[in-house]
């Protein structure tokens, strides 16, 4: 197949197009300059450097000319603050481009799609007493955009969307997500204070399989639950102590009371910064404080996806968050695409 993304310079976009060129796929990509510092992309991807929300329908339709695939590995998550309402950050950025690129990809004669998504829209639907969609602007964004994208889910066009949960595994040069976790266990020498609670995850080699199955086995719409490993906390931060080589320290779960009132504090800073974010940090303890687990064979398997070694990741995602802490490295953060 002849595959365009839009962001194929990002930590999955990057792995998904090395997973799709070793299968004989041909990946060309538009993505945000600057180049991530000593990353390593395939050199069979052919790349443009820009904003593909500056460009005209003509010139992306003319990205996706001829081509048989499509992925959408750009877009922001709940790490981005904004002014309120901040719904209309994460419609600017996941929402409208799924809904404008898929339009393009039906005139284009495009056959198959992937956006990727978040394992919140999972929760949402696992747990519809919680509310989730109600209480959390990101979480709502994330259906919103499922609802979209299926809605040009035909014959025509296949289109899956990976509802991708936590993430290990690093790029040189790009700020992993887990920054925030190692700062806080810095932060905290005697003892780690955590939630109880767990949740899946996958490598990002992992995600670079989801996605190249996705484009190859999909039929009409679907929205794939991606989980292959799943941890408690306290388990997943006894990985994370070993590589931050203090395997002995001990970890103390906080009630979930002591997690809220940590959340209220935080939204009390974003509303004084006047900013708010995507999740309503205090509601969101029935989330975190819970196992959001999701098993390889509720989609991951069916894709595809194979075993990986997800101590390894999480190691090399906390060794590099510690060095960018330690010795202050510039790195690449999020931004919209």
């Amino acid at each position: 197949m002849k595959i365009f993304m839009i962001g194929g310079t990002g930590l999955l976009g990057s792995e998904a197009a090395k997973e799709l060129i070793s299968r004989g796929h041909q990946v060309s990509s538009i993505a945000l300059p600057p180049l991530p510092e000593g990353a390593v992309l395939p050199e069979e991807m052919k790349l443009t450097l820009g904003n593909y929300l500056e460009m005209s329908d003509d010139e992306l339709r003319a990205c996706l000319e001829g081509c048989d695939g499509f992925v959408f590995a750009a877009g922001v998550d709940e790490r981005v603050e904004g002014p309120a309402p901040i719904y209309d950050l994460y419609k600017k950025y996941n929402i409208d481009p799924v809904d404008r690129l898929l339009r393009l990809c039906k005139e284009c004669g495009v056959k198959h799609a992937v956006i990727l998504g978040s394992y919140f829209s999972y929760a949402a639907k696992k747990w519809p007493e919680k509310e989730l969609t109600k209480w959390h602007p990101y979480i709502r964004s994330r259906i919103d955009q499922e609802t979209v994208a299926m809605n040009y889910a035909s014959d025509d066009l296949s289109v899956a969307v990976l509802e991708l949960p936590y993430i290990f595994g690093t790029q040189p040069g790009r700020k992993p997500v887990w920054v925030f976790l190692v700062e806080q266990i810095m932060s905290m020498p005697a003892v780690t204070m955590y939630p109880k609670g767990g949740t899946a995850m996958v490598t990002v080699h992992q995600v670079g399989q989801a996605i190249a199955g996705a484009l190859e086995r999909t039929k009409g719409g679907r929205c794939y639950p991606i989980g292959y490993y799943n941890m408690t906390w306290k388990e997943m931060l006894r990985i994370v102590h070993k590589y931050l080589s203090v395997p002995d320290k001990k970890i103390i779960t906080i009630p979930n009371w002591m997690y809220a009132y940590g959340g209220k504090n935080i939204m009390k800073e974003q509303e004084a910064n006047g900013i708010q974010g995507g999740l309503n940090m205090v509601k969101f303890t029935d989330i975190m404080c819970s196992n959001l687990f999701i098993f390889k064979n509720e989609g991951a398997a069916e894709l595809g996806v194979t075993e990986d070694d997800i101590d390894s990741a999480i190691g090399d995602s906390i060794l590099l968050c510690r060095d960018i802490i330690v010795n202050k490295k510039n790195v690449l953060g999020m931004k919209g695409e």
